[in-house]
């Protein structure tokens, strides 16, 4: 078990995020309103979203935004994170790598999404709303809103995909004990959620239709705003608190990444931790790769076409410029519930575009031989979404076993999996299989595209 661990004191929390997209050569192309098809100002987003999120979300022109004093007052409870010198798996590996991870698994609820859910809920607080809607994969976003929520005093509803719903009970259960009302879905008590039923009375469900969902309410209950926990700019944005940290962590540690790792569903914890290493590469022209794990079963930035898409299924969103398997694919039931989303980020997506990110696709079953590995070395028990930048990263460092030299590899431990026992015990009894996306599948979801772009 790794003993290496590289701590920064609490002054060392950092007191702004970074916004990648003022420093973006091309920056990404602007939402567009659902029905007249043109630009969308800020005004277009304000009955959905707190006022300052909206203004974080179009932000292109400042890097640094300030991190609320109240907010980074809670951001102590558990911040900052170890960064880990996972040097147990080093020697099981036997490669010549450096391996390090940033553990976001030490937080309240177990995972790096408490990092937005308390900015959105202070935004929200601030504005004077009372009521707040959000949905959720897995559980992780729903349970760190219902803390958050909670914190502020904030009423909460979460709409939970249905197969996670019944696969992870006990993260239902969490955002229970915060006070939240946690609905399956698809459900009954929306019109989009009555529709789907209809058309497919046995769909389990996906992160798109739960979004529908939470918008629906949210629009139809007085002050109530929507949150949401990835995919958008503001998101993305409160999560790089997380490479901020790593940054000055690496330099305690005399290294410097060669590449940086996070498993991908919409980008959250991908660009939490990478996003202040791409500065580098933006603004100095360090070399740095930066890599995306995404689901074999669900790889918008592997298999995905570059267009304006929903980011929701009953089409309520923007439609937003994403590298994208269609807003109505309906992805497997795997255990990564949290990366079971249609599309990328259009942050993420420019980058991809413009080739300063690249994308690699995991199977499940490998997902699993990684996190049962982690933890037989490292001693910690990773969530089933993490387990895809384990899998990246000992790929990694297997290839530098194979070339013979030095690699040094940083990766977001995003989440525990103390929560996702069930799924290993599937894993363990040979249970779970390795879905993957068919080309037939693929071409009849993006044929269904609007041809914006």
């Amino acid at each position: 078990m790794s003993t290496k661990k590289f701590l920064l004191q609490e002054n060392e929390i950092p007191t702004a995020w970074y916004n990648i997209a003022a420093d973006m050569k091309n920056k990404p192309l602007p939402p567009l309103h659902p029905g007249t098809r043109q630009p969308a100002n800020p005004e277009d987003f304000y009955p959905l979203f707190a006022r300052e999120l909206v203004h974080q979300e179009m932000n292109q022109t400042d890097a640094w935004i300030e991190i609320p004093e109240e907010v980074r007052e809670m951001y102590k409870v558990w911040r900052p994170t170890p960064l880990v010198r996972a040097d147990g798996l080093e020697k099981a590996l036997d490669t010549p790598a450096h391996i390090y991870f940033k553990n976001e698994s030490v937080s309240p609820v177990g995972s790096h999404k408490l990092n937005s859910a308390l900015a959105q809920a202070y935004f929200c607080r601030q504005e004077g709303i009372t009521n707040i809607t959000t949905e959720t994969g897995a559980g992780q976003w729903g349970a760190a809103m219902a803390y958050a929520a909670k914190a502020f005093g904030l009423e909460l509803a979460v709409y939970m995909v249905k197969v996670s719903y019944n696969q992870k009970p006990y993260r239902r259960s969490i955002m229970q004990t915060f006070g939240a009302q946690v609905i399956a879905s698809p459900s009954m008590s929306t019109k989009a959620g009555r529709k789907i039923l209809t058309d497919n009375p046995t769909y389990q469900g996906s992160l798109g239709t739960a979004i529908s969902e939470a918008i629906e309410l949210a629009m139809q209950t007085p002050n109530c705003k929507y949150t949401l926990g990835s995919v958008l700019n503001h998101v993305i944005l409160h999560q790089t608190v997380i490479g901020l940290e790593a940054e000055k962590q690496m330099a305690l540690a005399d290294e410097y990444p060669d590449v940086v790792i996070g498993c991908f569903g919409g980008g959250s914890n991908f660009s939490g931790i990478s996003f202040p290493f791409l500065r580098h590469k933006l603004v100095e022209g360090r070399d740095v790769r930066i890599v995306a794990a995404e689901p074999a079963s669900c790889p918008k930035l592997t298999r995905g076409a570059f267009q304006y898409d929903f980011g929701d299924e009953a089409g309520y969103t923007p439609l937003l410029p994403m590298f994208t398997l269609g807003h109505t694919f309906a992805p497997a039931h795997i255990h990564a519930g949290g990366l079971r989303y249609h599309g990328a980020g259009s942050i993420v997506s420019q980058l991809r575009r413009d080739g300063y990110m690249e994308a690699v696709d995991i199977k499940q079953l490998d997902t699993f031989d990684a996190a049962t590995l982690f933890a037989r070395t490292e001693g910690i028990i990773p969530a089933p979404e993490s387990a895809h930048a384990i899998a990246a990263a000992i790929r990694e460092a297997e290839q530098a076993k194979l070339e013979g030299k030095p690699r040094t590899i940083l990766f977001n431990l995003s989440g525990h999996g103390l929560i996702d026992m069930a799924a290993y015990d599937q894993y363990f009894a040979q249970e779970l299989i390795n879905d993957e996306l068919s080309d037939e599948v693929l071409a009849k979801n993006l044929s269904q595209l609007e041809q914006i772009i």
